[in-house]
């Protein structure tokens, strides 16, 4: 019998115990405090839990418990709807099964199917993959289901809303009958409840509120940026704050690089942490970072998962994160040990609705800051600069720069001369305002002036009303609803006016939402031409 842990009211082996050690975890999440019991005992699962709840842990910890890791053949099957999705839920379980020497391997369309094939020979216990690709390499003999024990399906109604149903049941009929089937959604539509009646086993069935989903109690606020000018906004953030140590998300290897070198170009000691470093590359930048000598550390989600440094001050999400799970695990690396922390997400347009669902998930509304401006900039400068003028001049030994000033004042002002050697000094070059317009051309929709006039595919057939589209505008754009125009709602589509200055952000905000329980297009309205 190997030695057990406690982790909340849960028994786990100590390998187990000491890989989610490291991974930060200390208490179960209620999913998983509900699930591994009933997984352990080898039953049947449905679970309806959102993205954010630790519903990856609730079936990885029993997979890795359970699995044979002196066996080479697969033994659990991971079916998720994106190929994003499939990488990480393959880098949790490889964390949770570390110390079991646990081979997994994530396997998706747009990477190169002989690599796959070449791992899947050498031989891996976990496979987590999307239902085409998992279907290619059953269809070429690459991918071996005997010995399955656990088939899990992760997002399932993501993966219907996807259309790949007629997959998931190919693939399902592959699967041995003695597996145990686990099903994980974040909704219960008639076509999941069908499934789960039809390849499972008298399953138990749990649910978690998304509400369960907690955050730090830290500042969080964000700016909106356009695609073009995030940089510069990051800039001007960094120029305005009181940082101690920052660590700044990235969402790809390529993009920590490209930021490092453009924050090391404006004179920001930074650097960069993503898994493409060796382990010694890894903790020299640790060291400089712990130690103070760098302020700001660029990472990527994986980089990341796992550190626990004192004295950072602030996160800031460079590219906000595709799900509150990882928006929560990114935070929770500020404000630690009862310090105060602040998190800052940059959004650009696209992103509205995604920041929204965060929102709603963690159950907290993010305050909207306005960009810093130029000005503002040159303002905490100037701060800067007196401060440490004030400071070389209450050291004295300034004469040889005196008979210097002394020289150039008998030619001229001397407030010239002071001016020019603080340019010098500082090398300041304060510019006007970029060009910050809007870049999403609307054309001629039919509107108000200065109004845009949006369709959608919705209507009278879904009992829409205009109370019900100005709160829905209002809760998921983060408008005031007093600023919508004219709404005219028909049998199966509307037409409603909102300002220009915000029009994209309401477009991004509703399009592919649920409204009145149908999936919405929305696009700027088309001119009749006669």
């Amino acid at each position: 019998m190997y030695e057990t842990k406690k982790f909340g009211q849960l028994e786990l082996s100590k390998k187990v115990y000491s890989a989610i050690g490291d991974m930060g975890f200390e208490e179960p999440s209620p999913i998983q405090a509900a699930a591994i019991p009933i997984l352990m005992q080898e039953k049947d699962v449905v679970a309806q839990a959102q993205t954010g709840t630790g519903k990856t842990a609730a079936f990885g910890i029993p997979i890795v418990e359970k699995v044979n890791t002196r066996y080479r053949g697969v033994q659990a099957l991971i079916l998720t709807p994106t190929r994003e999705l499939a990488i990480q839920v393959a880098e949790e379980i490889t964390k949770i099964g570390k110390y079991r020497e646990l081979r997994t391997l994530a396997i998706y369309g747009g990477q190169s199917i002989d690599r796959q094939i070449l791992a899947l020979r050498r031989g891996v216990q976990v496979v987590v993959g999307t239902p085409g690709r998992i279907i290619d390499h059953l269809g070429r003999g690459t991918l071996i289901l005997k010995s399955l024990r656990f088939m899990i399906l992760d997002e399932a109604d993501e993966m219907l809303d996807m259309g790949f149903i007629d997959d998931i049941e190919k693939i399902l009929k592959e699967t041995p009958e003695t597996k145990q089937t686990l099903l994980f959604s974040a909704t219960m539509p008639e076509e999941i409840q069908r499934l789960s009646r039809k390849y499972l086993k008298n399953p138990e069935f749990l649910s978690v509120s998304r509400d369960e989903l907690t955050v730090p109690q830290i500042e969080q606020v964000f700016y909106e940026v356009k695609a073009h000018n995030k940089f510069e906004g990051l800039c001007r953030v960094l120029d305005t704050s009181d940082i101690n140590l920052a660590i700044i998300f990235c969402r790809t290897k390529r993009g920590v690089d490209e930021l490092v070198a453009g924050l090391e170009a404006r004179g920001y000691e930074a650097g960069g942490l993503h898994g493409d470093l060796t382990q010694a590359q890894r903790n020299k930048i640790m060291r400089k970072f712990r130690e103070g000598n760098m302020e700001m550390l660029v990472a990527t989600d994986v980089a990341a998962r796992g550190l626990d440094i004192e004295n950072v001050s602030h996160v800031i999400n460079y590219d906000i994160p595709q799900d509150p799970e990882s928006y929560v695990h990114r935070i929770g690396r500020t404000g630690r040990a009862g310090k105060t922390g602040i998190a800052m997400s940059f959004v650009v347009p696209q992103e509205y609705r995604l920041l929204r669902m965060i929102e709603k998930m963690i159950n907290t509304r993010i305050t909207r800051c306005k960009l810093p401006s130029v000005e503002d900039v040159f303002d905490r400068q100037r701060e800067v600069i007196i401060e440490r003028l004030v400071s070389t001049m209450q050291l004295g030994r300034l004469s040889h720069y005196r008979s210097i000033i002394e020289d150039l004042a008998a030619e001229y002002d001397v407030y010239e001369v002071a001016a020019a050697a603080l340019r010098l000094a500082f090398d300041l070059e304060v510019t006007g305002e970029k060009n910050e317009q809007d870049d999403f051309e609307f054309g001629d929709t039919g509107a108000e002036p200065g109004m845009v006039r949006l369709f959608m595919n919705v209507g009278r057939m879904e009992e829409l009303r205009p109370p019900d589209l100005i709160k829905i505008i209002a809760e998921e754009a983060g408008i005031p609803g007093r600023v919508i125009g004219a709404i005219r709602i028909y049998d199966k589509f509307t037409f409603v006016e909102v300002p220009k200055d915000v029009a994209e952000k309401v477009l991004y905000s509703l399009h592919r939402n649920i409204i009145k329980g149908k999936k919405v297009h929305v696009e700027p309205a088309k001119v009749r031409t006669r």
